[in-house]
C-alpha cells in the first residue's frame, strides 16, 4: 500500500489524542467527582477519536507510516495512563491493569520484528478489544453504581486483551521464526 504525507488529518487527530493523556490523568487524580466526569468526557472524546482517524485515513486513502506508528501509540499511552490512575484511584485491580499493559508492551515487540519487512495491522479482535476496553475503562472511571456490569466490561476487556494478543502472535508465528534465526 502506497504511503501519503505524514501531514494528514488522521495523524493530527493522532496528535490530539496524545495530547489529551496527561489532561485525562490530572483530571482523574485531581479528586472530586466532577473532576472524574470531566476526565471521562475528555476519555470518551480522545476514545471517539481513534475510530474516526482510523475511519479517515481508510476512506481517504491517507495510511501513513507515521499514522502506523502514532495511532497505536497513542491508543497504548491513552489506555495505560488512565488504567494506572484508576489503580492509584481503587477503581480498578492492578493485576487487570497489569494484563492489559503487557499484552499492548508484548503486541509492540512483536511488530517491531516484523515491521522489518511488513506493517502488521490491528486485526478486527484487536478493534473490538480497544472498543471493550474503552467502554470499561469509561465505566471504572464514571464509578457506576452496577459494579456487577463493570466487573463483566472488565473481564470482558481482559479476554478479548488476552485473546486478541494470541491471535497476533498466531499470525506473526513466521516472524518470530526468522527473529530467532537470525538472533
Amino acid at each position: 500500500m502506497p504511503y501519503a504525507s505524514a501531514v494528514t488529518a488522521p495523524n493530527w487527530i493522532s496528535v490530539a489524542r496524545i495530547l489529551l493523556v496527561p489532561v485525562c490523568v490530572v483530571l482523574l487524580l485531581a479528586g472530586g467527582e466532577d473532576a472524574v466526569r470531566l476526565a471521562a468526557a475528555v476519555f470518551a472524546v480522545a476514545a471517539l477519536s481513534d475510530f474516526l482517524d482510523g475511519y479517515l485515513a481508510r476512506s481517504r486513502g491517507s495510511t501513513t507510516t507515521f499514522g502506523a506508528f502514532v495511532d497505536p501509540l497513542a491508543d497504548k499511552l491513552l489506555v495505560t495512563c488512565v488504567l494506572i490512575a484508576l489503580v492509584e484511584m481503587g477503581r480498578l485491580a492492578a493485576w487487570v491493569a497489569m494484563v492489559i499493559v503487557a499484552r499492548e508492551f508484548a503486541v509492540s515487540g512483536l511488530r517491531m520484528i516484523a515491521a522489518s519487512s511488513e506493517v502488521i495491522s490491528s486485526a478486527r479482535l484487536g478493534k473490538w478489544k480497544t472498543f471493550v476496553q474503552m467502554v470499561a475503562i469509561l465505566a471504572l472511571m464514571l464509578n457506576t453504581s452496577n459494579h456487577t456490569v463493570n466487573d463483566v466490561l472488565v473481564y470482558a476487556a481482559v479476554a478479548l486483551t488476552v485473546v486478541s494478543a494470541v491471535q497476533y502472535f498466531w499470525a506473526a508465528r513466521g516472524h518470530l521464526r526468522g527473529a530467532r534465526g537470525s538472533a
